[in-house]
């Protein structure tokens, strides 16, 4: 904590001042933040109705009547400007350019239609947006997701606690049910609906907003999410040369290094903007070591005044250690590395070894066309693709020998001794290895094309009408990563190499690969007039799944390749909202929607054995907000209830009779309702409030009796019942509340506090576990509360804009559960601690 202390008392004293001064009769109106155009900005002559608009590249040009006076510029989402002006009769005077600044008090956002942005006092759906500055201010070492923890009805974990394994639920759905999106594309896993924020490790260096939509959302495109939206919007090509480093470090050996880089508008039109950043540390947790690298490309041209395109391609290849295993608290506390603890590494040949890891590279690139047919019509057209490579380590053979208290370790609690395992694996001579290590691979092909028209029937009606189609290819197998010392491994996995001597590299235990086809197409009117919006939207889609496995069946065999499996699904929904005046709004949505079900649900027992019950997920959902908004307090009020009915899980197990079996659970029904409450108070100029809170109730509905339950070779060995209702829906907190204070020291110093709060959150169980009537509720894991602490200062560096940020994370080491799976009680639960007192400090050169 001294050291923490020392580095803050550092940036203090470096403080300096700084001002800057900006004006304009004629000129370009940018976004301070951005750099970039400001088009549709109004200029007014205060006291009179002279004024004019940005046009597409922020320029504008006003004639006035007097002198001298004052102009106006005011934009929703930014803090209006009032810039004085003085010059002679006749005089043209151009003062370039005016930098209107975000307004952290207003919840308006202005982005691009394509881009499927809520817009404040319009669109009629519990919305939270986070800008750019807030990222690159609070993020720090935390993972990308948990900007939004402080966000009413999310809840973020880290989960194990490896780089880039964070979990992020809203109001009680998982990530499988709660679309992801990055410049309007879905980047949520095709047959699972899995997002891997590993995989996005660097999408916050070139985050420009992120915003949240709660519950049915406005999200254009024809396959809907259940609890909610994140719609990232990346930063775009700079409109001038320039750039920036930064250098980050903290606790566990992190550090971080990046550039960013534009050229500004070109002689030849071309604008590009580069970044790239490379992050490392050894981990909060034991054997969670971190190394990655991520990039991002824009490229954008105009092409007269109709058209533009815009190329975009970012990654972040990584590899890090991971702790799979949840443990007893008891565990935990017997364990000398206390809440670090984890049993997934060791050493070999005296180097760390992780036994549970992570590697993947999935780069994404997107071509953008944004066409003006009209004054009336635009074509926002996205054609994108995205190519996966890695998977997840782990073991393989005798896994006994990796066991929490194996002969294998060190002493009790300890690491593996991994190369006590190598010589029992040169022991076995000639019987190859018993013990070795893994990859669990999917490597994918992901291509897809989002386009939508946009046409003013009237003045006061839109029309929006689009498509949506996706196409991808996951090829899944098992790789030989580490014999362990042995010559070969014997696999009898494959059908049509029944006795494979397995080397390093060569694919065992199965081999499959994933087809899913989705074709889709969606539609929305809005009436828009006066202090009253109203919006209808509809989408119609066909979700595809074909199977083909390379290792049940011989290559013969007809059935080794399944057709597609149709699943047709469907939305509508509707809301309004009206202005009652210019502080008060109020909006309605409702919705009813079907999604299809995810893959395993379609396929079972990991074979082509087709799942004649599967159907489609139903989702009825309706909510009330009102909003308040005025220069010193903005508060937004909603209460909703999601009814999700016919969720589809797969539970496997061993029989009594020790065969592997499974039970497909259809029909469970749950209800998720609350109310949220998020506000902004500014008392003073130089201090903002921010609060929230969120009460849900999150349960499931009803009882199912007489659930089939099956062997391998899909025999119908007996039924289960399942006794759940009345049970709460687990892995999320139910009661979340958090409060900050963000207070301006001096005039580029800010120090900010913020505090939050959770209960309610009870344990994730198997359904199948609950078969008897007054089934045990979960357990529940003690409430929290942590606090964080952080600092920003911006001073001249010579010629460049500086800024230094330091962050200190559960300021006074709380020590609490953040994930757990369900035992009972306390004693038998399985868990997660959250992280104890961690920090960063960090500082940016703009150039």
């Amino acid at each position: 904590m001294k050291k923490i202390t020392n580095l803050l008392v550092l940036a203090l004293l470096m403080l300096t001042a700084f001002s800057y001064a900006q004006g304009t009769l004629t000129g370009t109106v940018i976004d301070e933040e951005m750099n970039s155009p400001l088009p549709g900005v109004n200029i007014v002559v205060s006291g009179t109705s002279n004024g004019a608009s940005t046009d597409f590249d922020g320029n504008f040009s006003i004639n006035v009547s007097r002198n001298s006076g004052t102009l106006v510029v005011s934009y929703v989402g930014f803090k209006t400007q009032q810039i004085p002006f003085e010059l002679n009769d006749g005089e043209s005077l151009d003062l370039g350019d005016i930098s209107l600044e975000m307004d952290a008090a207003s919840l308006d956002e202005v982005i691009v239609n394509s881009f499927s942005l809520a817009i404040d006092r319009k669109t009629p759906v519990a919305v939270s947006t986070i800008k750019a500055q807030e990222i690159e201010t609070k993020l720090g070492s935390q993972e990308f997701p948990e900007i939004l923890k402080s966000t009413p009805g999310v809840y973020v974990t880290k989960s194990g606690g490896g780089y880039g394994d964070a979990n992020l639920r809203i109001r009680g759905f998982d990530s499988e049910n709660v679309a992801v999106l990055i410049n309007g594309v879905p980047v949520n896993d095709m047959e699972n609906g899995v997002v891997y924020w590993s995989n996005w490790a660097g999408l916050a260096d070139v985050t420009r907003s992120m915003q949240v939509q709660r519950g049915l959302g406005a999200a254009k495109i024809a396959v809907p999410s259940v609890g909610g939206t994140v719609n990232i919007l990346t930063k775009t090509t700079d409109s001038e040369e320039g750039g920036s480093v930064s250098m980050n470090t903290g606790n566990d050996g992190y550090q971080k290094y990046g550039a960013t880089l534009s050229t500004g508008v070109m002689d030849n039109g071309y604008a590009v903007t580069v970044s790239g950043t490379k992050t490392s540390g050894d981990g909060y947790a034991d054997g969670t070591e971190f190394s990655g690298f991520s990039y991002f490309l824009n490229v954008a041209k105009d092409f007269g005044l109709n058209h533009q395109l815009s190329f975009t391609a970012f990654g972040a290849g990584q590899r890090h250690g991971q702790r799979q295993n949840r443990q007893l608290i008891e565990t935990f506390r017997a364990s000398e590395r206390g809440i670090r603890f984890n049993q997934d590494w060791g050493y070999k040949d005296g180097q760390v070894v992780n036994i549970e890891d992570n590697f993947y590279h999935k780069p994404q690139m997107s071509l953008n066309h944004y066409w003006t047919i009209s004054d009336k019509m635009s074509l926002s057209t996205a054609v994108y693709a995205s190519f996966g490579s890695g998977g997840g380590g782990g073991t393989g053979g005798d896994t006994s020998k990796f066991g929490l208290y194996s002969d294998y370790r060190n002493g009790p609690l300890q690491p593996v001794d991994l190369d006590r395992i190598v010589d029992d694996n040169l022991d076995n001579g000639i019987e190859g290895s018993e013990t070795y290590l893994r990859a669990s691979r999917n490597d994918h092909k992901w291509y897809g094309i989002l386009s939508q028209l946009t046409t003013d029937l009237t003045d006061d009606i839109q029309l929006v009408g689009g498509l949506d189609f996706r196409y991808y290819k996951g090829d899944h197998f098992t790789e030989l990563t580490d014999l362990l010392g042995g010559n070969y491994y014997i696999d009898d996995s494959d059908a049509n190499n029944p006795n494979h001597l397995a080397q390093v590299g060569d694919i065992i235990s199965y081999h499959d690969e994933g087809f899913v086809l989705r074709e889709g197409v969606f539609a929305q009117a809005e009436y828009s007039k006066d202090d009253l919006s109203v919006f209808v939207a509809g989408s119609v889609s066909n979700t595809g799944y074909k199977r083909k496995d390379y290792f049940s069946y011989l290559d013969s065999d007809p059935e080794r390749e399944t057709d597609y499996q149709n699943f047709v699904d469907f939305s509508a929904k509707g809301g309004a909202n009206y202005n009652i005046d210019n502080n008060q709004n109020v909006f309605a949505n409702i919705g009813y929607l079907e999604k299809a079900p995810f893959d395993d649900a379609v396929f079972l027992n990991f074979r082509n054995d087709i799942n004649p019950d599967a159907e489609n997920q139903k989702v009825f959902s309706a909510e009330l907000g009102y909003g308040y908004r005025s220069s010193l307090f903005s508060a937004n009020l909603n209460v909703y209830r999601t009814e999700w009915n016919d969720q589809t899980e797969v539970i496997s197990f061993s029989n009594p009779d020790g065969s592997a079996g499974f039970a497909n659970i259809l029909g469970i029904n749950s209800l998720h309702q609350g109310v949220e409450l998020d506000f902004t108070f500014r008392p003073f100029e130089t201090l903002t409030v921010t609060g929230m809170v969120s009460l849900q109730d999150n349960t499931y509905q009803d009882n199912l009796v007489d659930v089939p339950v099956f062997d391998e070779e899909q025999n119908l060995v007996s039924t289960v019942d399942v006794y759940i209702s009345d049970l709460k829906v687990g892995n999320a907190a139910q009661t979340t509340a958090a409060i900050g204070l963000d207070y301006q020291v001096l005039p580029r110093t800010n120090v900010r506090v913020d505090y939050l709060f959770a209960d309610n959150f009870y344990g994730d169980f198997d359904p199948t576990s609950r078969g008897d009537e007054g089934s045990p509720q979960a357990w529940k894991a003690p409430s929290y509360g942590t606090f964080d602490v952080n600092l920003r200062h911006g001073f001249a560096f010579g010629p460049f804009d500086a800024t230094l940020t330091a962050n200190v994370y559960n300021l006074f080491n709380t020590e609490y559960i953040a994930d757990a799976t369900d035992g009972g009680t306390a004693r038998l639960s399985r868990v997660y601690y959250g992280f104890g007192r961690t920090f960063t400090i960090g500082a940016k050169i703009n150039f």
